[in-house]
C-alpha cells in the first residue's frame, strides 16, 4: 500500500512539473513573440530610412546604392550589405574629418607645405673677400654647427650632411647659377625635404659686404613636418648664418681663395683657371696703361719747365737795361752841351 502511495505522489509530481514547463514555456513564446513584433516594427522604421537614403542616393548620382548593389553581386545579403555600406559611409567621415583636422581638409588645395627663409647681414670685408668664402663649402662644418660635412664631387655637385636638433639628414644639392661676386642660386633633394635658394652679394664699401640670403624649404616626413610647425630649420639657418659673418668678419682678406668659375642652367660656361686668368690680364692692362698715364704727365713737365727757362732770359733782360741807361746819359750831355 505504501508503495503504491508512493508512485501516485511521484506521478502527480511529475504532472504538476510538466504543467508548469508547458505555461513557462508558453509565456516564453509570447514574450519572444512580442520582440519579434516590436523588432520587426523597428527593422521597418530603419529600412523605411534606409530606403528614403536609398532614394535620395540615387538621386545624388547613386553612389551609396552603386555600392550597395555591388556588394549584393558579391554573393552578401541585402540587408548585410546596407549596413556595410553604411559602415563604411561612417570610416570615410571620420577619415575626412581626421584629415580637416591636421589642415587636409576636402576642398584646400594639395601643395605642400613650405617655408620662406630671408636673412640680410652686412659683414665687414670686401666683396672679393666676402663672395670667395662663400664658394669654400668644405670649410663650413668648421664654423657651423648644423653643417656636419660636405663633399664636393664637381662644381656643380655636391652632397651636404646636415643635423637639426637630434635629427640627422642629407641632401645633394646642384648649383644651377653662380656669377662671381653676385650671386649663387642651387636646388637640393633629400629623403627629408627639398629646398631652393639664393644668396646674393652687394658692395657697400670697399670694406663692406652685404649679404642677402632667401631659401623656401619643403619639408617632408612626419617630424620634418612636425618641426617645421615650430621652425626649427630656419631657426637653425639663421644661426648658421650668423656664424658666417662672425667667421667671415676676422678673415685675412690676402688668405682667403675662392671658386672664381661661371656657370650657367647648371653647367660649367667658364672655369675657375680662366676666370683667373683673364682677371689677371685685365689687371695687366690697367697696369699698362697706369704707367702709359705717368709717362705722359713727366713729359709734359719737361716742357713746361723748359719754356719757363726760356721766358726768363735774365742776361738778355741785363743787357737790355743797361742799353736804355746809355741812352739816357748821351740826352743828358747834349742838353748840357746846348
Amino acid at each position: 500500500m505504501a508503495d503504491t502511495k508512493t508512485d501516485t505522489d511521484k506521478g502527480d509530481a511529475k504532472k504538476q512539473a510538466g504543467s508548469g514547463l508547458d505555461a513557462l514555456r508558453d509565456e516564453l513564446v509570447d514574450f519572444l513573440g512580442a520582440q519579434a513584433e516590436h523588432l520587426v516594427e523597428k527593422t521597418g522604421e530603419r529600412l523605411s530610412g534606409l530606403t528614403q537614403q536609398l532614394l535620395d542616393s540615387a538621386d545624388n548620382g547613386g553612389g551609396f546604392l552603386t555600392g550597395v548593389g555591388s556588394r549584393v553581386l558579391k554573393g552578401e545579403s541585402p540587408l548585410k550589405a546596407l549596413v556595410a555600406q553604411k559602415a563604411g559611409d561612417v570610416k570615410d567621415k571620420v577619415v575626412e574629418g581626421a584629415k580637416s583636422l591636421f589642415g587636409k581638409s576636402k576642398g584646400k588645395s594639395d601643395r605642400p607645405k613650405m617655408t620662406n627663409i630671408i636673412e640680410v647681414l652686412d659683414i665687414g670685408q670686401p666683396l672679393r673677400t666676402t663672395y670667395d668664402q662663400w664658394t669654400q663649402y668644405d670649410k663650413f662644418s668648421g664654423f657651423t654647427k648644423g653643417v656636419l660635412s660636405v663633399s664636393q664631387h664637381d662644381e656643380v655637385t655636391s652632397d651636404w650632411k646636415l643635423k637639426v636638433g637630434p635629427s640627422k639628414r642629407g641632401y645633394k644639392a646642384y648649383v644651377q647659377e653662380q656669377i662671381p661676386d653676385q650671386r649663387i642660386v642651387w636646388n637640393s633633394e633629400g629623403p627629408k625635404g627639398t629646398t631652393h635658394g639664393a644668396v646674393t652679394f652687394h658692395e657697400l664699401a670697399p670694406t663692406l659686404t652685404r649679404v642677402v640670403l632667401v631659401v623656401e624649404y619643403f619639408p617632408a616626413g612626419f617630424f620634418e613636418k612636425t618641426g617645421n610647425i615650430w621652425r626649427a630649420q630656419g631657426r637653425r639657418l639663421r644661426l648658421d648664418f650668423k656664424h658666417f659673418q662672425r667667421y667671415v668678419s676676422f678673415q685675412d682678406p690676402d688668405e682667403v681663395e675662392g671658386w672664381r668659375g661661371e656657370i650657367r642652367d647648371g653647367e660649367v660656361v667658364r672655369t675657375h683657371e680662366e676666370a683667373v686668368e683673364e682677371e689677371q690680364r685685365e689687371e695687366g692692362e690697367e697696369g699698362e696703361e697706369g704707367e702709359e698715364g705717368e709717362g705722359d704727365e713727366e713729359e709734359y713737365e719737361d716742357e713746361y719747365e723748359a719754356e719757363e727757362e726760356d721766358e726768363e732770359a735774365p742776361g738778355e733782360e741785363g743787357d737790355y737795361e743797361g742799353d736804355y741807361e746809355d741812352e739816357e746819359e748821351e740826352d743828358e750831355e747834349d742838353e748840357e752841351e746846348r
